[in-house]
């Protein structure tokens, strides 16, 4: 029997729970499947051991993670810590250092949610968007002089090379290949961001020439976010810059019914290091405790990382569970309108997994 070795760092705010949950489900799903088991390895970094140490999370940190199969994230953010303390000091101090260049956030409607896109003509929304997640705006270039003074001045640089616009836009064009429509949507800015963005749009046309068979479209951000409201059946895979995607995919996000069902990947896909996985909603200090936190999109990348490691069945049997639990709303949080709460929800998924066929 195959047991993956999973560093479990639940974060701040409602993190703490929807990692707990998501660790159930994966011991249920393990249960179940027969073939494989999970070694977790729980870590307390975070916002309050920043108030213990000082630092978010220890100077060898990474290297207690380096050896972990996979990463299961909860989240970053602390209301008594700066948002660039909390992000830099402890998920970009994973993300970057261990390459995990490609940022894929998968966005359906599932089963019983309702979307404000939930009636429009042709299919519902069904996309893949991925974020560039080592360089461009969080390149972490920069920096701040004569602070306090008239004169102080700070600086921001959006650094790309060659190098991470290629494999980024390789990697979205096997994925757009990968899928039944084929379809691949790059997300640019470049009328107004003359030089590193021009070369983003000369790469991916480059990149392009190597997979004839992917369709493929260039779109300004700003229309983009017109084009995901009024014209979503347009759209199947799309590409964009670390900070694009991270603005696109939260309105994919809300398009698709709540920040509390989307997933996230953080991958390095050469496996030289673990990929990390994690929901994207954030830290949500003004739920914590009260056992309301939506727990689907902690799920759902738990279903993304049984892919990445290679246990398709397993994905698929938790994928099934939690449209199945989804499709009742009965079991709707808040975040969807409903009542119910994050024991309930995990509980459900629990009992379809012992009986969905994958």
């Amino acid at each position: 029997m195959k047991t993956y070795k999973i560093a479990a760092i639940p974060g701040d705010g409602i993190g703490t729970e929807v990692v707990s949950a998501g660790l159930e489900v994966l011991e249920a799903l393990a249960a179940r499947e027969g073939g494989f088991a999970f070694h977790i390895d729980r870590f307390d970094w975070g916002g309050a051991y920043y108030k213990r140490h000082g630092r978010m999370m220890p100077a060898d940190g990474r290297e207690q993670i380096r050896n972990h199969d996979a990463i299961l994230f909860g989240s970053a953010g602390h209301p008594d810590i700066p948002d660039h303390v909390t992000l830099w000091g402890l998920r970009l101090a994973i993300c970057q250092p261990f390459d995990q260049y490609a940022n894929v956030r998968p966005t359906r409607v599932l089963p019983g949610i309702t979307s404000p896109l939930r009636h429009v003509a042709g299919p519902e929304l069904d996309w893949v968007i991925v974020r560039e997640n080592s360089e461009g705006e969080y390149a972490g270039v920069g920096g701040r002089v004569h602070q306090g003074l008239p004169i102080e001045a700070a600086t921001d640089v959006a650094m790309f090379t060659r190098a991470g616009v290629e494999r980024i836009m390789r990697f979205a064009f096997a994925l757009a290949r990968s899928r039944p429509r084929k379809r691949l949507t790059v997300v640019t800015k470049s009328n107004a961001q003359r030089h590193a963005l021009v070369m983003w749009d000369e790469i991916a046309a480059e990149v392009a020439a190597g997979f004839p068979d992917v369709a493929w479209d260039k779109m300004l951000v700003d229309a983009m976010t017109m084009r995901m409201v009024m014209r979503p059946e347009t759209i199947d895979t799309v590409v964009a810059t670390n900070l694009h995607a991270d603005i696109l995919s939260d309105l994919a996000a809300a398009l698709a019914g709540s920040l509390g069902i989307a997933p996230t990947a953080n991958l390095n896909p050469e496996r030289q290091f673990p990929s990390m996985f994690e929901p994207i909603h954030g830290s949500a200090f003004d739920i914590m405790g009260k056992g309301i936190a939506n727990p689907i999109g902690t799920f759902w990348s738990a279903v993304m990382m049984l892919e990445h490691l290679g246990e398709p069945s397993g994905a698929v049997r938790l994928m099934t569970a939690i449209e199945r639990v989804t499709a009742n709303p009965a079991f709707h949080t808040p975040d969807l309108g409903g009542r119910a709460r994050t024991v309930d929800v995990t509980r459900a998924v629990i009992d379809a997994i012992a009986g969905a066929n994958a």
